[in-house]
């Protein structure tokens, strides 16, 4: 047994440890003819204390239902009229900033006319109205991410 440990440089194990520290690689193997070294370390507890954090947001969300209670009525009334979001991304009411909105609420818009604008993986994607009408809300503000399905404007 004391063969094969002598066999081993320790010099190598301990540049190839060094190696892991500098560039907080996990794991490192070498191979040169029959030797194979392979050097690992473990980082699950370095990672423990950002697990840790998340349930401190959850006092947040709990109060939050207490708060969104009597807003859920109100989207339940705007729904039929709201233009959903047709993609992720990022709203923008104007066509470039410090430029004039698209819309205002009370804007009398026409069926297909541009509402806002989203811009989904760096591509700008104009918003249509679906109906000609008056815009009755704006629910999002510019620059604000939104969901695929989420209601941006109230056209009645």
């Amino acid at each position: 047994m004391s063969s094969k440990s002598s066999g081993i440089d320790k010099e190598i194990v301990r540049d190839l440890a060094n190696i892991l520290n500098d560039t907080d690689l996990t794991d490192i193997e070498v191979e040169h003819g029959e030797l194979r070294i392979r050097v690992s370390r473990k980082v699950t507890i370095q990672q423990a204390p950002a697990y840790q954090a998340a349930p401190m947001m959850a006092p947040a969300a709990v109060a939050a239902p207490a708060a969104a209670a009597p807003v859920e009525a109100a989207p339940a009334d705007v729904s039929k009229n709201a233009v959903p979001s047709p993609m992720v991304g990022t709203a923008y009411m104007a066509p470039a900033p410090g430029a004039r909105n698209f819309i205002e609420v009370g804007t009398q818009v026409k069926e297909g006319q541009t509402l806002l604008i989203i811009e989904a993986m760096k591509t700008m994607n104009q918003i249509p109205s679906p109906r000609s009408g008056t815009v009755k809300a704006i629910l999002v503000a510019d620059a604000q991410p939104v969901e695929f399905g989420e209601p941006l404007v109230v056209i009645e």
